[in-house]
């Protein structure tokens, strides 16, 4: 059993940054932690994922370059700086864990937070 914890979400304007964070417990040593968002009306969207085993990353093209994951095992947490924020980027983000170390899709995460909201806008 794996229980996430999301944080560190708000109002931010155009052009800034967030950092969100993920708080782990359970057993996650084998789990890909996956970040997803959700927009009003639309469907949830991969952001980019990091296994919690190799440390490798993976992100989606609309977020490559401005948002990067990472992990602090001794913390068991997970990261998700935003940098270069725009306002499309508005929505609710969750993380997600699951055995499926390539997965972007949410089918393929059985463990979720309850999602924290970002708004960008001026």
């Amino acid at each position: 059993q794996v229980q996430l914890v999301e944080s560190g979400g708000g109002l931010v304007q155009p052009g800034g940054s967030l950092r969100l964070s993920c708080a782990a417990s359970g057993r996650t040593f084998s789990y890909a932690m996956g970040w997803f968002r959700q927009a009003p009306g639309k469907e949830r969207e991969f952001v980019g994922r990091i296994s919690w085993s190799t440390d490798s990353t993976y992100y989606a093209d609309s977020v490559k370059g401005r948002f990067t994951i990472s992990r602090d095992n001794a913390k068991n947490t997970v990261y998700l700086q935003m940098n270069s924020l725009k306002p499309e980027d508005t929505a609710v983000y969750y993380c997600a864990a699951g055995p499926y170390i390539l997965g972007s899709r949410p089918h393929e995460y059985n463990y979720w937070g309850q999602g924290t909201q970002v708004t960008v806008s001026s």
